[in-house]
């Protein structure tokens, strides 16, 4: 079985290089490296989108959270449905306009210093420390998913599977830049929903049906099938609080900033929520029916996390196993590889190119992007080192950060004219620093996702504080009004 699946990996790797050598060729300059020069269409935007926002959470950590705790996980799931659509509807369009209107920014921290009038590069500086310290944790998640697929379906050690997956993200993301994170993202965005429409729906039919499998559930233990199981006001809101963090996600929000058109999003809007739907509601089954079956057959699973892994391995013959299989590879390298490509833009364009060399030729940031993923990477290797580590602890902490640094001000600058640089600052810092304390808090009083109290107090933070210090130029107001004029016809 195994060299059946090990197989199919090696081919959906070898195609996910290929597209980073296509696209090695076809890379000229920075836009094109960080952004893909604004040319995506509508169905590569909401795929790369959601694939890069789902990643192996999508496959390990959600279903896991279903096997282990029953349809109460469910919540996590409304959460973050309601949060992305709100941040397709109400932020892609007015953020994708901002960006190419404001000196054609390419990155979060471009748009911010732009947007804020920021000569001194205090906004890019900060940006790119919040960014750097949240994307070393999150793209250590990935690896960490990576690692345990490798490490639970050819039974080789933790430490070799981490080297293997990071070798093969790495390379095509350093060859092909976003062009070819965006088709790879949309492609196994693909392979994603469809494991998770197959796989549920195979398990259910084994167990007899939809109702014998409910039954089944029923007879092990109720408690799964009780929404609100174990669950308090303040668990159900830190579970809806997830959606929350879609507003400052900046390898989500790059993707609405490289559609090719404007007038495009609605469309992308709905393919990226469809895609989602379906996604959603597969894992969620993975977990929940999973849970029933393991159960019927007697199987010891140590790690609820490896339910897919499991199932896969189980349910399937060994060709179709590796398909599925590789479909977790495919959620993992499309979040990684998406992270460490802002990681690599923001050190290059914002540190590199805007404070260091300012004269540096296209060529060579193309080149200090290439060699910044690495380094990236590099890093967040060594803290994926521990094998005991959670894939779901990983990303709701760097998920609550990014939520709560970026969010409110997201928002903010999208909606408010007399938001300043100060507030901007100021509600970044304190987002931040109230996810970090926070976290170093858990239990008690403090037993709620910290994205909820570090987004509020960031929003407040960047209220105030912009009635303080230089206010914005009457040239950022008029131009502030002629956007919005635009974008409301």
């Amino acid at each position: 079985m195994q060299t059946e699946i090990f197989i199919s990996f090696m081919g959906y790797m070898l195609v996910m290089l290929a597209i980073g050598f296509y696209f090695y060729f076809k890379t000229s300059d920075l836009s094109d490296y960080v952004l893909g020069g604004r040319g995506l269409n509508p169905s590569v935007t909401a795929l790369s989108a959601g694939a890069s926002d789902m990643s192996g959470w999508l496959l390990l950590g959600l279903p896991g959270m279903m096997y282990s705790d029953g349809i109460v996980g469910s919540w996590i799931a409304l959460g973050l449905v309601v949060g992305a659509y709100l941040n397709w509807h109400y932020v892609a369009k007015p953020l994708r306009v901002y960006t190419h209107h404001l000196d054609d920014s390419i990155t979060i921290p471009d748009y911010l210093s732009n947007r804020f009038e920021d000569d001194g590069n205090t906004l890019r500086v900060v940006t790119a420390i919040v960014i750097l310290l949240f994307y070393t944790l999150y793209t250590s998640s990935g690896l960490v998913g990576g690692a345990k697929l490798f490490e639970a379906t050819f039974n080789i050690a933790y430490s070799d599977a981490l080297l293997i997956g990071s070798f093969v993200i790495v390379s095509y993301t350093f060859l092909g830049g976003y062009n070819a994170v965006s088709w790879t993202d949309f492609i196994q965005g693909i392979l994603m929903m469809l494991a998770l429409i197959v796989t549920p729906a195979v398990v259910i039919f084994d167990l007899g049906g939809l109702s014998s499998a409910i039954d089944a559930i029923k007879a092990i233990e109720p408690t799964h099938l009780n929404i609100l199981s174990g669950a308090s006001i303040v668990s159900v809101i830190s579970l809806l609080a997830w959606g929350l963090g879609y507003f400052g996600q900046p390898h989500i929000l790059v993707r609405f900033m490289s559609i090719r058109d404007e007038n495009e999003m609605h469309h992308a809007k709905y393919i990226g929520m469809g895609w989602m739907g379906i996604s959603i509601i597969g894992s969620l089954s993975v977990g929940f029916f999973g849970f029933a079956y393991v159960a019927a057959n007697g199987v010891d699973l140590a790690d609820s996390e490896k339910i897919f892994i499991t199932l896969s391995q189980l349910v399937f013959n060994p060709w179709i196993a590796g398909f599925l299989l590789a479909a977790i590879l495919a959620a993992i390298m499309s979040t990684v590889d998406s992270q460490l490509l802002v990681s690599s833009s923001v050190l290059t364009r914002d540190i590199y190119h805007s404070i260091i060399h300012k004269d540096a030729s296209d060529k060579e940031l193309v080149w200090v992007g290439r060699a910044t993923v690495i380094a990236i990477a590099l890093i967040a290797w060594y803290i994926s080192a521990d094998e005991n580590s959670s894939v779901l602890k990983l990303v709701s902490y760097a998920w609550a950060g990014f939520g709560a640094a970026f969010g409110p001000l997201i928002i903010l600058s999208l909606y408010n004219r007399n938001i300043t640089k100060f507030g901007a600052v100021s509600g970044m810092v304190v987002g931040a620093l109230t996810v970090i304390i926070y976290k170093q808090l858990e239990g008690g009083i403090f037993d709620i996702f910290e994205i909820l109290p570090g987004f509020i107090l960031s929003w407040v933070a960047i209220v105030v504080f912009s009635k303080y210090g230089k206010q914005n130029s009457a040239s950022m107001h008029k131009m502030f009004d002629e956007v919005q004029d635009r974008l409301e016809k």
